[in-house]
């Protein structure tokens, strides 16, 4: 079983084609959990249109803490073996879940990231390979000093939540959290193929900037505490 894990907010410019383009994905054995927190626009009767059509999507109330909680507002409640992250603002193709169960099946990875196009608001391409535009490799070490996890061309083992979850109020990102765990527990691959069209424009939630080296820092050292702090937790777990 599939679960996808949407975070939503105000998402009612582009959250339909994407939940289309993710419906195209699953059967009826899958999942779509939306965590919605608690958009003031039209997002959430859109999701409810559309839940009239697809008896599988699972509206429910985010957290209200932002971004990071939301995602793990979702994943809490996901009951698939097989959990994608997924944004409001993009396009998958209808090949994407299909393509990243055989990867998983054949490297028996805790993580598999597959490769995205960067498109804007004008339908222009921009970055026609994401993994190559960010050097992406696996690896937790690569991954601390420069990240290359985005979530939604993200999916993951339900194995690894044991430690991923909670996700720490003082790390930035949930995408990184989880992929350098997959590097520790059970290993990552990055599979070099487009399964997915990433829209960027002037709503996106995430950035495709870097901080100044001081808060960059600071952010490493304590991720770093973070994911030696949580292992260790995992362990005695397992004991």
């Amino acid at each position: 079983m599939v679960s996808v894990c949407m975070a939503a907010y105000n998402g009612e410019r582009y959250i339909k084609k994407q939940i289309e383009s993710i419906m195209d994905n699953l059967t009826q054995e899958d999942e779509l959990i939306i965590s919605d927190d608690f958009s003031t626009d039209n997002t959430r009767k859109i999701i409810d249109d559309l839940s009239k059509e697809y008896s599988n999507i699972r509206l429910i109330d985010g957290p209200k803490a932002g971004v990071k909680k939301n995602f793990e507002n979702a994943l809490s409640n996901a009951k698939g073996d097989y959990l994608f992250l997924c944004d409001q603002d993009d396009i998958w193709e209808p090949t994407k879940v299909k393509d990243v169960l055989e990867v998983f099946n054949k490297t028996n990875a805790s993580v598999v990231v597959h490769d995205a196009e960067v498109f804007n608001e004008k339908n222009e391409v921009t970055i026609p390979s994401f993994i190559e535009y960010r050097g992406s490799k696996n690896g937790a070490l690569k991954n601390i000093v420069k990240n290359s996890y985005i979530g939604c061309c993200m999916a993951f083992k339900k194995e690894l939540l044991e430690y991923a979850l909670p996700i720490p109020n003082y790390i930035e990102m949930h995408d990184q959290w989880i992929g350098v765990l997959g590097d520790m527990h059970g290993g990552s691959y990055f599979y070099k193929k487009v399964l997915f069209h990433y829209r960027r424009h002037g709503d996106n939630v995430s950035s495709m900037s870097h901080y100044g080296v001081g808060k960059m820092i600071k952010n490493r050292v304590f991720f770093i505490w973070a994911i030696l702090g949580r292992s260790i937790r995992g362990k005695r777990k397992n004991k």
